[in-house]
């Protein structure tokens, strides 16, 4: 009886030595601070990987540029120092000729609408451009609208000449306007509104809770019309991802699809939240005539067109892309 007992004890612990040996571990960066919405879902996405691969895959995660940079995630999982990675795309300009038309002046109006849009566009064109990761998915955030330190802008002559710290295509945008765009990451925004360095910053209501950005814009300008989104792309490591089983690999599309439509609605959430916190702070919304809107929308034209004739040098059918996103909008 014992020696059957000790062998049943031997068969456990040697079918538990052989399941943590299989077990894969892998590395999620992100540059969104713990407490921000979207990073908090990001790390229920590993927990939820976890889960349903019945700890299998196990994803240890790294917010706050802890593991990567912003704009240094997608070379860092394409090189493996992160096996999974989520940045925006804006932050590595040029690099996505054919994603880089997302982001441009389309008059979003919703998170889960850009989120849509990316994600539509990718199925469709699936661009060359990513061929060193496996797309996960993307998700892209609500109106990205201008804030200002201490200038009201009424106008768009009020514009002119402003400081305005914009990324990737949102930057092209805000030089079309008239604006002088500073490209520097999210990471770096509040130190350059609260020194003075930027008088002002494009970026979606959210991040007036998200980043803080109310404590130090007052200003808020509507304008719709010309309103950006960034594109974030979840990418991941082509030789970790071929080492995962079929089986694994499907649990985790799956996963990905769910939590692109959750960020989405984080995305519009976390505008409502922002504006509730801009406005506690003493913001002040501009918002925008129907002739003025109508008078930016055109002054933003040539940045929709730059964009076709830049990428379509490239071999890209820009027009065909934007044609596409527009329709889908």
């Amino acid at each position: 009886m014992k020696k059957w007992s000790v062998l049943f004890v031997f068969m456990i612990c040697l079918a538990w030595v052989s399941h943590v040996s299989a077990q894969t571990t892998l590395r999620y960066s992100n540059f969104f601070p713990a407490t921000h919405i979207q990073s908090k879902l990001a790390e229920s996405w590993c927990k939820e990987v976890e889960k349903r691969t019945n700890g299998d895959v196990v994803i240890q995660y790294y917010p706050a540029s802890n593991l990567t940079k912003a704009p240094q995630t997608y070379d860092g999982v394409v090189e493996g120092i992160a096996h999974i990675g989520m940045t925006a795309l804006g932050y590595s300009r040029g690099r996505f000729p054919v994603a880089e038309a997302i982001d441009l002046p389309m008059g979003y109006i919703s998170g889960v609408q850009a989120t849509a849009v990316a994600n539509a566009m990718y199925e469709k064109f699936k661009p060359e451009e990513f061929k060193d990761t496996h797309i996960l998915f993307f998700h892209a955030h609500g109106p990205g609208l201008i804030h200002t330190r201490n200038k009201e802008v009424n106008t768009l002559e009020d514009l002119k000449g402003l400081k305005i710290r914009s990324t990737g295509t949102s930057g092209l945008v805000m030089a079309a306007l008239g604006a002088s765009p500073v490209g520097k990451s999210m990471g770096e925004c509040y130190q350059m509104l609260q020194k003075g360095v930027v008088d002002g910053s494009c970026h979606p209501v959210e991040s007036n809770k998200g980043w803080k950005l109310g404590e130090v814009v007052h200003y808020m300008i509507q304008n719709f019309s010309t309103a950006y989104t960034t594109t974030f792309g979840v990418f991941m490591n082509k030789k970790a991802w071929n080492q995962l089983s079929p089986d694994q690999q499907n649990v985790i599309t799956e996963i990905s699809r769910e939590w692109a439509g959750k960020h989405g609605e984080a995305w519009d959430e976390s505008d409502k939240e922002g504006m509730a916190f801009f406005m506690e702070k003493g913001g002040v919304v501009i918002p925008q005539s129907q002739e003025e809107s109508e008078k930016w929308r055109k002054a933003a034209e040539p940045a929709i067109d730059s964009y076709i004739e830049k990428v379509s040098a490239k071999g890209v059918d820009g027009k065909a892309v934007v044609d596409f996103i527009k329709a889908n909008m």
